[in-house]
């Protein structure tokens, strides 16, 4: 019988081996490498939930409980004006993406108020027409339509206002630290979420609004 010997040199030449086809030093990442592809996870996430909400709308949307249906309910002329001021939002954001790229911070942050401004008078016509439905007798409680309506509408309001805070926070870090690498992808990521939004509510314009009057 014949046994194998592991001689020193051989056990040397062992890690050698592996390091051909095994990498034993770690690599740097670079900073924020992961943010985008995490972002979008988040998005697509939130995607799944307002799906959820529109597909409970689409089946509760037509139950009234003998009470007041969308025409009754609706101002059309006010959520256009409502909508108008989500879109110009969108607009003004994206100025200030073309600041950034041009690096320019004083353009940044301007666009940004003007679009922290639209996206307030959005909020405030939205809140408006809550309380004047809530003054009417039109509450979530009141059918199962409404109950819908204020759930689908109200997280997307609700979103907004996260946007708006998250915006506030993006204006001091910007004034703070300017634009470095860490604030052009925050304000990225808050792009992609701003105009998410904007599409989202467009759903809610055309589905909830627009589509309730017209039935």
């Amino acid at each position: 019988m014949s046994a194998s010997v592991t001689t020193p040199a051989s056990a040397n030449r062992a890690p050698a081996n592996l390091a051909r086809w095994y990498d034993l030093d770690e690599h740097d990442h670079p900073e924020g490498g992961s943010t985008m592809l995490g972002f979008w996870i988040y998005l697509m996430s939130d995607c799944l939930i307002f799906a959820m909400l529109f597909a409970a709308f689409g089946v509760l949307g037509g139950n009234y409980a003998a009470g007041p249906g969308p025409r009754d309910l609706f101002d059309l002329p006010l959520v256009a004006l409502n909508t108008s001021m989500l879109l110009f939002s969108s607009i003004t954001y994206g100025f200030a993406m073309l600041a950034m790229q041009r690096g320019h911070v004083r353009g940044v942050q301007g666009w940004l108020v003007v679009t922290a401004l639209f996206g307030a008078a959005f909020l405030s016509i939205e809140l408006y027409e809550f309380a004047h439905l809530i003054h009417e007798g039109a509450t979530p409680q009141r059918s199962a339509f409404l109950s819908a309506f204020f759930t689908l509408v109200g997280t997307h309001g609700l979103h907004v206002t996260f946007g708006l805070i998250w915006l506030g926070v993006l204006l001091v870090q910007v004034g703070k630290r300017g634009l470095v690498a860490a604030n052009q992808r925050r304000l990225m990521c808050l792009s992609l979420f701003w105009h998410f939004l904007d599409v989202i509510w467009i759903g809610v314009f055309t589905f909830v609004y627009l589509l309730g009057v017209l039935r």
